[in-house]
Parts: structure tokens; C-alpha cells; sequence
């Protein structure tokens, strides 16, 4: 049976990030889940609260008992066939993605840098 931690990595998988760059974008340490998945560790509530925060569209319920689908939207009987809507509408989607991909790589560029900042300051004292 998968515990948590087995199926947080599945959905880092699914989101096609490293375990690092996940570890950074929820603002756990470096290493954090590949620690808990190598001790076969819980997830601290804390965590996993900046989890869902982060991505909103995992569903909790499956993340904490492998109920249901791994994301929200999965859950929708509505789901956008991408492939059938007209050209105009795919234009107007992937738009709107390339624009939230921007936006989520300059607020990664940002906290990195803090953090970077933030390390460069701690050396030097």
C-alpha cells in the first residue's frame, strides 16, 4: 500500500519537476522529500498545508489516501477535450499557460535569489 510520501512523489513526477525544484517551490529544505521518501517518513502537516497551497489542483484526499483522482480537474466530468475545440480556443489556452509559466518562473527566479541573498549574508558574518 502507498503511504503519503509515495504518492507526493508521483504527483512531482506528474508535475515534471525534480524532487529539488519541488522542495524549493513548496519553501521545504533541499532534500526534504527524497529524505522522507528514502525513511519512509510522514509529511508534516505544515508541509503539506504549503503543498496545497502551491498546487492547488492536487486533491487532498488522494494525496492523504489514495482516494479518488491524483488532481482536481480529473475529477470534472467536463474535462477540456484540447484536441476537439476550435483553433481560436486552443490559442487563447496556450496563451494563458505560457503566461502563468512566466509568472511562476519569475517568482521561482525571486525566491532563489532571496535565498541565495540570504546565504550569501549568513557566509559573510
Amino acid at each position: 500500500m502507498l503511504k503519503t510520501i509515495d504518492r507526493l512523489m508521483l504527483f512531482i513526477k506528474h508535475t515534471g519537476l525534480s524532487a529539488r525544484q519541488f522542495d524549493l517551490s513548496i519553501g521545504a529544505s533541499n532534500g526534504y522529500t527524497l529524505r522522507m521518501q528514502k525513511n519512509k517518513a510522514s509529511i508534516g502537516s505544515d508541509v503539506i498545508e504549503n503543498i496545497l497551497n502551491t498546487y492547488p489542483d492536487l486533491n487532498v484526499v488522494w494525496l492523504l489516501t489514495g482516494s479518488g483522482e491524483m488532481l482536481k480537474s480529473m475529477q470534472a466530468a467536463d474535462i477540456l477535450d484540447f484536441d476537439n475545440l476550435p483553433m481560436d480556443k486552443k490559442e487563447e489556452i496556450e496563451r494563458i499557460i505560457e503566461a502563468k509559466i512566466k509568472e511562476r518562473q519569475k517568482e521561482e527566479l525571486k525566491n532563489l535569489l532571496r535565498e541565495v541573498t540570504e546565504e550569501m549574508g549568513k557566509e559573510g558574518s
